[in-house]
């Protein structure tokens, strides 16, 4: 199982940005910009905020990772082992006790059963979580990006990263690439009233 981190382990968003012009008659013609949102979280040239907001919660469930990490290790001894005990002993070597076996067989399926709920509730908490403490940001982000569209002159800003996991973008110019220059608009705007819950 690898290191756990909302950073790293998947709960970074993948959305799409579509600003429209409010307030106008008609929406004229305009640029349309590509952001990298897997960005935000990135150490040094991220939207601090947004990148905070997930580290925060690393500590408040470590420990329930560092759980399922030592029962994974221990499930993986036990394959090992119910692997190696059903292979026909050596010649002149005594088999091992069929109960022994069985036993082990055992406690590996009720291991399995045991992570398989924890993970699930894990999954369900965290996700909770998630959108208690990052959820606020994540909301004042695409504020910002429609305001950074209004400012800049795009009338649409599209996920560039999630466009090019789903084969949709295979190419484009760099020059239409905005994520650097609204990482550094967002990270310069004051304070935003984004807040975060505490644990429940």
């Amino acid at each position: 199982m690898k290191r756990f981190s909302f950073i790293a382990a998947g709960f970074i968003f993948a959305a799409v940005f579509a600003v429209s012009a409010f307030g106008q008659a008609a929406v004229p013609a305009g640029k349309i910009g590509l952001v990298n949102v897997n960005a935000f979280a990135d150490e040094k040239a991220g939207i601090m905020k947004f990148k905070n907001a997930l580290t925060s919660l690393d500590p408040e469930f470590k420990p329930a990772y560092d759980e399922l990490r030592t029962m994974d290790a221990r499930r993986q001894v036990l394959a090992k082992e119910i692997q190696d005990g059903q292979k026909p002993a050596p010649a002149g070597v005594p088999a091992k006790a069929p109960v022994n076996l069985q036993a082990k067989v055992d406690e590996f399926q009720t291991l399995e059963l045991t992570m398989k709920r924890k993970q699930e509730d894990l999954k369900v908490k965290s996700e909770r979580r998630y959108q208690q403490v990052v959820g606020p940001v994540y909301n004042d982000i695409l504020k910002a990006m429609n305001d950074y569209a209004k400012a800049k002159g795009y009338a649409v800003i599209l996920d560039g990263a999630k466009l090019e996991e789903s084969g949709i973008l295979i190419g484009f110019d760099d020059k239409f690439d905005v994520t650097k220059d609204f990482i550094v608009f967002y990270n310069a705007r004051p304070a935003g009233t984004a807040t975060t819950a505490t644990p429940k």
